[in-house]
């Protein structure tokens, strides 16, 4: 029987993020996530329940370095150390560069960048202690090829594979794998509630010929987590249909 760990997801209450804490726990782990929203948060807690899926949820501002080592603290007081951190959270907020605010900017760079910092930095000494631990972060397909009004979102998620592979060189002989999953566009609220006849041209481009699943991605993301991958690190698996192929 495989071992029952600690996974943090940040970010889980989204469509991504959810199917990743359902695929986690599936896996037999003891998953947790963060909130913002905390109404929202326990209706979301809930509802997963009632589907048979136990999630803790703390609270939790990733772009915050005081309340992301709260939110650490929190998790491991109830469910025991993190071993499996799941770097999900990440906000958009699309604008052409030369129409975009700091504040837009630095949003996007605190939520979706600075958190893997604020989040990663209060478990790794842990992870390197225990010698066993395992990072994903989820980039993107614009962190790999850009995107026209997204300066701000795509730098983050190629920052987040800077991230991953020089944390990968530093951990390697401590049994921890650092990775990086980038989604293409994927069948959440968030793209859903794209105009259809922009959703449209978005598939058109995708040699499948649809857009993912968040279960899609979920499954890619588990398949860095048991022993048996433990000679890949400082990877990025791209998911995307096709839409972008990099070497």
């Amino acid at each position: 029987m495989p071992t029952s760990r600690v996974a943090l997801v940040t970010g889980g209450t989204g469509g991504i993020g959810t199917a990743i804490c359902r695929k986690l726990a599936a896996m037999g782990h003891r998953v947790a996530t963060n909130y913002r929203n905390e109404a929202r948060a326990t209706a979301w807690q809930q509802a997963m329940r009632a589907s048979g899926c136990e999630v803790t949820i703390v609270p939790g501002d990733v772009a915050s370095p005081e309340a992301a080592a709260a939110m650490v603290r929190e998790v491991e007081s109830r469910l025991g150390p993190v071993e499996i951190l799941i770097n999900n959270a990440g906000i958009t907020r699309d604008t052409t560069f030369h129409r975009m605010s700091p504040e837009q900017w630095m949003e996007v760079i605190n939520t979706n960048l600075n958190s893997c910092f604020n989040v990663t930095r209060p478990v790794i000494e842990g992870m390197r202690e225990r010698r066993w631990g395992r990072i994903v972060q989820i980039s993107s397909i614009n962190g790999q090829k850009g995107q026209y009004g997204q300066a701000n979102y795509a730098a983050s998620k190629a920052g987040m594979h800077g991230f991953t592979i020089s944390l990968a060189q530093e951990n390697a002989r401590f049994g921890i794998t650092v990775n990086t999953v980038s989604p293409g566009y994927v069948a959440t609220d968030m793209v859903m509630a794209v105009p259809e006849e922009v959703r449209a041209k978005i598939v058109a481009q995708i040699p499948v010929g649809r857009l993912g699943t968040p279960e899609e991605i979920a499954y890619a993301v588990a398949f860095f987590i048991p022993d048996e991958a433990a000679w890949i690190t400082g990877s990025n698996l791209a998911i995307n249909g096709g839409h972008y192929m990099g070497w």
